[in-house]
């Protein structure tokens, strides 16, 4: 079989001007927006013929032998195909040769062998008819999708007003809501059809922590990194963690990576944080507020609440949690086993449309834009020069500083279930757990790898290998084939 490489030249000598990914990427969007038209089938003649037009005949009734002024190819259904390999191979030598007349010569000077090896090394045209077979009717396309006002959810909320729910024909209204707790409830009474979460949530709903048990699951990661240790001004003096006994904290929710990279950080500088500190719950948006009032001396939160505090002169930044952690999961993209079995269609579209917004996020040269998008009154109802220092990575630290960290925030969506074994080890460390833990068993039941990689691949990004990757937390190792070795070493923990 000819490669990549080799195929587009083949088929660039006699079609300079075309774009052939621009092509081939036409023909899968044809199929992935597929409007079900029935169409005859004799709609197109055989693409390898030298010797006869490749006509296709419009739902108009017209023949056309080239696409002109931007016309498409009429979007079909998988069950109106007939030969469905014969129609995928038309419209991708349709839209490889816009001139008929090139094809042909092309086919008569190489012969028709050559060029379907070179357009098979192009694309798997067995991938291009599963995608127009499995592409379903959307079962539910109004659907409600809690979030918190915080930048971690950005993938979820840019994909309102940039229109990728749209575009997959869906009819989302995104629920701005109150807390984590309310955000929970809201999932388990039905009231959303899927939401923004932490990423530890959907693991403590689905072992009944916290709440009553519901099977929920992590479709993907929202945004790595994007959180940070912030104080109070007046604690400018104490850089010190060991200087901090006494300190009252908030964290947004206990089962959140928030809580567990604090009480992290604090232990691993000699700070019992069950003991020697205060770790108070509180909602994203009032942490500024209760920092402003001297009820906190101060949290680890999500932002743009870290740089709204420096923004408002009342904060700075000790430390980012990518200097923790650096990669590590904060928010995610999650709904419930339920919904996935009524709706595996609408869930498929959904997916898509989050896992675009996050590949679109994961763009630096896009984050000033997505500030802009996002922070209306609707969204974050944040200052867009708060929002644009937190995405773009170039903010003031409220201690006099300007720092430039590209990646303070990320939107890497992949739900390693590495990811979720660390989180049991802490949930197990300070006691929301107890005994044994089937810590795999767990992990791939609730992250949904196998779905993300499939879905991830559709949009753009290139699917990771393997599901356990190992990382580093403040420099020690993780390794998630050995979570009990792990918890071992630690010298402060809840465990019995």
């Amino acid at each position: 079989m000819l490669d990549h490489n080799l195929a587009c030249l083949l088929l660039s000598r006699l079609t300079p001007s075309t774009d052939h990914d621009h092509a081939l990427n036409k023909v899968g969007i044809m199929f992935k927006n597929s409007e079900h038209i029935e169409l005859p089938s004799d709609t197109f003649s055989e693409p390898y013929d030298p010797n006869r037009p490749l006509l296709m005949r419009c739902v108009c009734g017209q023949n056309h032998s080239s696409f002109q002024g931007g016309a498409s190819i009429p979007s079909v259904s998988a069950r109106s195909m007939g030969d469905g390999d014969q129609f995928i191979e038309s419209c991708l030598v349709k839209a490889l040769f816009p001139r008929d007349e090139v094809r042909r010569d092309l086919l008569k000077l190489v012969g028709a062998g050559t060029v379907k090896a070179a357009i098979a090394s192009l694309v798997p045209l067995g991938a291009l008819q599963a995608m127009a077979q499995e592409r379903g009717a959307i079962e539910k396309k109004d659907l409600k999708i809690g979030f918190i006002a915080i930048t971690c959810a950005s993938p979820l909320i840019m994909a309102d007003p940039l229109g990728f729910y749209r575009r997959e024909g869906l009819n989302v209204q995104l629920m701005k809501t109150a807390g984590w707790a309310l955000i929970r409830d809201k999932m388990i009474n039905k009231e959303h059809d899927a939401s923004h979460f932490l990423s530890p949530m959907p693991i403590a709903m689905s072992l009944g922590l916290g709440s009553n048990q519901v099977d929920m699951n992590v479709a993907s990661i929202q945004n790595t990194n994007g959180q940070a240790i912030t104080l109070h001004v007046k604690h400018k003096d104490k850089r010190d963690p060991k200087q901090w006994k006494g300190f009252k904290f908030a964290v947004p929710f206990e089962y959140s990576m928030h809580n567990f990279l604090l009480r992290y950080y604090l232990a691993d500088n000699g700070i019992n944080p069950d003991t020697d500190v205060q770790i108070r719950v509180t909602p994203p948006p009032e942490m500024v507020a209760n920092l402003r009032a001297g009820n906190i001396d101060g949290f680890l939160g999500p932002d743009p609440f870290n740089q709204r505090a420096v923004y408002d002169e009342v904060g700075f930044i000790h430390i980012l949690s990518k200097e923790i952690w650096d990669g590590h999961p904060c928010c995610a993209f999650g709904v419930s086993d339920l919904f996935i079995k009524q709706n595996p269609n609408t869930f498929a579209a959904l997916y898509r449309s989050v896992l675009r917004a996050s590949n679109m996020a994961s763009q630096a040269k896009d984050r000033e834009l997505i500030a802009k998008v996002i922070s209306p009154a609707q969204y974050l109802n944040q200052p867009e020069t708060v929002i644009a220092q937190v995405l773009t990575g170039k903010f003031a630290d409220g201690l006099g500083g300007v720092k430039n960290v590209p990646d303070r925030a990320n939107f890497d969506p992949v739900p390693w279930q590495s990811m979720a074994v660390w989180m049991l080890t802490q949930m197990k460390r300070w006691g929301y757990i107890k005994g044994d833990v089937n810590y795999r068993q767990i992990a791939e039941k609730v992250f949904l790898l196998t779905d993300a990689k499939k879905y991830m691949a559709e949009v753009g990004f290139k699917p990771p290998e393997g599901a356990y990757r190992k990382f580093k937390v403040l420099g020690k190792e993780f390794d998630p084939g050995k979570p009990e070795d792990y918890l071992k070493g630690f010298a402060i923990h809840k465990m019995a």
